[in-house]
């Protein structure tokens, strides 16, 4: 399934937050803010105010993933607006709180983008999780942060604010002003792509039944980190990093952003919330059958009807019956058990963002536009399309081109 999205041009971002905590036994979010709020360097972008925040510290001291309910679930209007009484749940009143710091929720005055760092028992990898397909912005960012394999072209073309063409990314550190001239860089001045260093998946949940009051919700964009497998209370060097890389890229794609460089037309994979299943249960709501092994760990793999789904404890298969093939995620998630969750459904789905988002003016482009890339070592001209075509003269059509002359 594929669907086009139009942007329009968008202002700079000023005020970025950094959300670790908001379940206390989720360490790497926690590990990587407490780390920051000590010395934020790292974090630390031109023209922008980044600021990393323990969101739920009662839970993170009892390494709990929360006191009285669960705080990425207390964002809702009633609990932020509603007057304050006695007896009222810790993270409903942490809710407000975060709400007067980082908002109002729904006002220009609110943070510009909050990234909430998670933990998840499941074989997630690193998932970047969307609460909206017209997030403009966070598609592209989300686009960055994944990277385009080595080869590709038009998914990974963007131009520098002082750049003569458009190039296609070829290695991996972003934008480099610094950059040396050369035959087809000729301002020294090119933009190049980020690579995050594992498959980052994106979990678009805008479903209504299925979408939540997040603690990000609180900005005009949010967006969810969540990577594992890692258990609750634990630590794990290589999550750890995972989580580390995502936060540069996505600081680096701000940076970039605001400096005025121009994002092209590009397409996102995302796996869009659909259905959330439950364990087979008994009368009494007793779970009665375990995820199947052939299930287990097989995040975002497709599941079709009649494959494995659940095994019972006397050894009885159930299958899926669903009429569609579908990708689960958080498979035996084990913060979900208390949620009646086995696991989450999604389908594939391609969102193309048809016009760049910058902070400078609007630029129209169309899927045939072409591209001028200038001072080509063998001279002349090369036109090159956005959907990753070169005009072959020869040929007198549009091949595909492989990122030679």
């Amino acid at each position: 399934m594929s669907s086009r999205i139009n942007t329009q041009c968008s202002p700079g971002l000023k005020r970025v937050a950094i959300f670790g905590g908001t379940h206390g036994n989720e360490m790497s979010g926690i590990t990587l803010v407490n780390m920051w709020m000590k010395n934020a360097a790292e974090i630390e972008r031109n023209g922008l105010v980044t600021k990393p925040f323990i969101t739920n510290p009662r839970a993170v001291e009892k390494c709990t993933r929360y006191i009285d309910t669960d705080l990425n679930r207390a964002f809702t209007l009633a609990n932020i607006s509603a007057p304050e009484v006695d007896g009222m749940p810790y993270e409903v009143q942490r809710a407000r709180e975060i709400n007067r710091m980082f908002g109002p929720k729904g006002t220009q005055d609110a943070y510009d983008v909050i990234f909430d760092l998670h933990n998840t028992t499941s074989n997630m990898g690193s998932t970047l999780i969307l609460e909206s397909s017209q997030d403009l912005f966070n598609l592209q960012m989300v686009h960055y942060i994944k990277g385009v394999k080595t080869g590709s072209t038009a998914d990974c073309m963007w131009r520098g604010p002082d750049t003569g063409g458009y190039l296609p990314g070829g290695e991996s550190g972003g934008f480099n002003p610094g950059r040396e001239p050369d035959s087809l860089n000729p301002g020294g001045n090119l933009l190049t792509k980020a690579m995050a260093p594992h498959t980052c998946s994106v979990l678009l949940n805008e479903h209504p039944q299925l979408k939540y009051s997040t603690t990000r919700s609180v900005a005009k964009h949010p967006i969810g980190v969540e990577v594992g497998p890692q258990p609750q209370g634990v630590l794990r060097s290589n999550v750890f990093e995972s989580m580390r890389t995502i936060l540069k890229h996505a600081l680096d794609f701000i940076e970039l952003f605001n400096s005025g460089v121009e994002f092209l037309p590009c397409t996102v994979e995302v796996f869009r919330a659909q259905e959330r299943m439950d364990y087979p249960r008994d009368t009494n709501g007793n779970i009665t059958a375990m995820v199947h092994p052939h299930l287990q760990d097989c995040d975002w793999e497709p599941l079709s009807r009649g494959d494995p789904m659940f095994l019972t404890f006397d050894g009885r298969t159930i299958p899926y019956e669903g009429a569609s093939t579908v990708y689960p995620t958080f498979i035996n998630e084990a913060a979900y058990y208390e949620k009646q969750q086995a696991f989450m459904t999604t389908c594939r789905e391609i969102l193309t963002v048809s016009q760049r988002t910058a902070g400078a003016q609007p630029f129209q482009f169309s899927s045939d536009m072409m591209i001028p890339i200038s001072s080509l070592s063998s001279g002349g001209l090369l036109m090159v399309s956005t959907r990753g075509e070169k005009w072959d003269e020869n040929k007198e059509s549009w091949q595909l081109w492989t990122g030679d002359g």
